[in-house]
């Protein structure tokens, strides 16, 4: 008999999973929940987390994303799709989002209750990447605004406040342009081919018709054309003696006929003198020597010699300081303490307790059972009860406790925008003020990308002719909010910058890792931890839309493995609000700042705790088998 579950969340998971599948119509879909992102694998679907206290939001959000991806799952033919959809990036984007709106829109027709939920849902991903905040249109990305104007004209729904300013912001360059197109959406909604066709149209008609490709009707027709035209030719073949009607011999060309008659080692030895007519003085070498190649190019990543970057001369590794005027980083710095006065007490008891572990490995101890020493008043009770006792003797021992420098990597990318950079900031301040009052030095540094969807490098790579995989293809930016030795009253302003509106773009963590990597191996302390704190998986949509789906993420394991395996740093990962465990072999998660006074205390602390079991007791880390 199984025993009932204790998690409040249960029942309602269950049924969010049960109705899921009625709305696929697919009984055999599988339904689970995680920390990942949400998404379809197969017949497998994955919505997000619901803790046990079943937040109005959190509810909101599985359904809403379990509404949309069922929908998507039960509207969306992958055969036809794959058929219409365009080769070039953003021709893409915009056909698959369009295609996204569409079924969602379906839904929204034929079962009115799933619109609210998806509304949800769309309203949440809004707030998280900071739609609201975006003022320009050339900072908000065209294909996500082309599908809120298709699913709010097909279903005549407002748009939640935050999608709806990303949709208003392009509305007037996509109704200019596309305007006679989109009166034909009603027609073609339940049709996907019919939808398809109007997609690509609408394509066209804002300005990206040169990355559609083929038109795939029109290959058809001439696919047809062509095999009328090939029985045609075979009556009117000649017959096999190569003679016409005529009976003269249907000869090839002159030149045709002196292309198939050469000898293919004669065509070697004019390829030979022509490559040394060319070489000119430059082929008479010396007798015994060969000419020299030139240099192969030094590998872009120690960790992957095959991972390429298509430019990096747009890259930057910049000071915080340098990014924003002293007025403005001392106002953003106003601003994150304002979110850190909550938690004054927990911060206190993070910092009170790494103290002390890290003071206690630095004070002296003592050795006892010796034959001379100081005498171990502690122990003379047991000489009075038996005068035979020998005296026991102490020696005081220095402990050994190595120079340390820890660098803490912040993920700064557009989805750790509001709470989780909140909380990262609040992280490194905590920890650069602890270990300072322990002489333990510390080096704070972000990542992230200059621009969205790739910069000036894209741009490059467009005007050079779209190279097939290009490797990365967007311009870092790597930020120094703290040097190691700097002291952290001279720096504390810097971490306000992790407010700033429009910092938060992309992040690419396999080269910011293997960047901080190379910084701390320069470094002279004996000690050396390496802190990651992140939210997820690498993202950036440039890259990742041009070379294979997994680039990034298997650079960041292929990095992850060589830092272990060179062992000059010890490598943590804490995840903010995600599971980060897939990648890092040691890692801890974070889903409130309210496990700052207990979780996170312990976790952080046992980072200097001399013992690994006991370390890893605390941290609850297992290591991969």
């Amino acid at each position: 008999m199984n025993k009932p579950s204790d998690n409040p969340a249960d029942p309602f998971k269950k049924a969010l999973a049960e109705a899921t599948k009625v709305m696929a119509d697919d009984p055999e879909l599988s339904v689970s929940y995680s920390v990942d992102p949400a998404g379809m694998s197969g017949d497998a679907m994955r919505l997000p987390q619901i803790s046990r206290r079943m937040t109005r939001d959190e509810v909101l959000l599985a359904r809403g994303t379990a509404d949309a991806l069922a929908l998507y799952h039960r509207y969306h033919d992958a055969g036809t799709h794959a058929r219409y959809a365009p080769p070039g990036d953003m021709a893409r984007e915009l056909y698959e989002a369009m295609e996204t709106a569409r079924c969602e829109a379906m839904g929204a027709r034929d079962m009115p209750g799933t619109a609210g939920n998806v509304d949800a849902k769309i309203g949440a991903e809004a707030a998280r990447r900071g739609y609201g905040q975006i003022r320009e249109a050339s900072e908000a990305p065209l294909p996500v605004a082309a599908s809120y104007l298709i699913r709010h004209l097909a279903t005549g729904r407002d748009l939640p406040p935050e999608a709806a300013n990303v949709m208003e912001l392009w509305r007037g360059f996509m109704e200019e342009q596309a305007g006679g197109t989109f009166e034909g959406l009603e027609d073609t909604l339940a049709d996907q081919a019919a939808f398809a066709r109007f997609a690509r149209q609408v394509i066209s008609d804002f300005g990206y018709g040169d990355q559609l490709g083929e038109d795939p009707d029109s290959q058809d027709e001439d696919s047809e054309e062509e095999g009328q035209d090939d029985g045609q030719d075979e009556q009117e073949q000649p017959d096999s003696t190569g003679q016409d009607d005529d009976g003269e011999e249907a000869d090839a060309t002159p030149e045709s006929s002196q292309e198939e008659t050469q000898d293919p080692s004669q065509a070697q030895v004019s390829m030979d003198e022509m490559a040394d007519q060319e070489m000119g003085e430059e082929a008479e070498l010396p007798e015994g020597e060969a000419p020299q190649e030139p240099p192969l190019p030094q590998p872009v990543s120690d960790a992957d010699p095959d991972y390429r970057v298509y430019d990096g001369t747009f890259d930057e590794e910049i000071a915080a300081e340098e990014l924003a005027e002293p007025v403005e980083l001392e106002r953003l710095r106003a601003y994150l303490d304002q979110q850190l006065e909550p938690l004054k007490g927990a911060v206190s008891r993070l910092a009170n307790k790494l103290q002390r572990r890290l003071q206690a490995q630095q004070n002296r101890s003592w050795e006892f059972d010796k034959e001379e020493g100081v005498l171990d008043a502690g122990r003379l009770a047991r000489v009075v009860a038996n005068p035979t006792t020998p005296l026991s003797f102490k020696v005081e021992k220095d402990m050994e406790f190595r120079d340390t420098v820890v660098t803490l990597l912040l993920d700064n990318s557009g989805s750790m925008r509001g709470r989780p950079i909140s909380i990262a900031a609040i992280c490194a301040d905590v920890l650069a003020r602890t270990l300072e009052r322990c002489s333990v030095k510390v080096e704070i540094l972000g990542f992230t990308t200059r621009a969205w969807k790739g910069g000036q490098a894209r741009e490059k790579w467009l005007n050079e002719g779209r190279e097939q995989q290009p490797g990365r293809l967007n311009d870092l930016r790597h930020i120094v909010y703290k040097h190691a030795d700097a002291p952290w009253r001279r720096t504390r302003a810097n971490l306000g910058l992790m407010m700033k509106e429009g910092l938060l773009k992309e992040n690419i963590d396999g080269e910011a890792l293997e960047w901080a990597h190379r910084r701390m191996a320069a470094r002279p302390e004996a000690r050396k931890i390496l802190m990651v704190i992140s939210d997820g998986a690498p993202v950036d949509d440039s890259t990742l839309s041009v070379n294979p789906a997994n680039y990034l993420e298997k650079h960041l394991r292929d990095v992850i493995a060589f830092v272990e395996r060179k062992r000059q740093v010890e490598l943590l990962a804490i995840g903010i609000g995600h599971d980060v465990t897939r990648y890092y072999d040691r890692a801890v998660t974070i889903t409130d700042v309210d496990q700052l006074a207990g979780a996170m205390t312990e976790q952080l602390a046992s980072l200097f705790d001399t013992d690994p079991r006991a370390r890893a007791r605390i941290m609850g880390i297992r290591k991969a088998g």
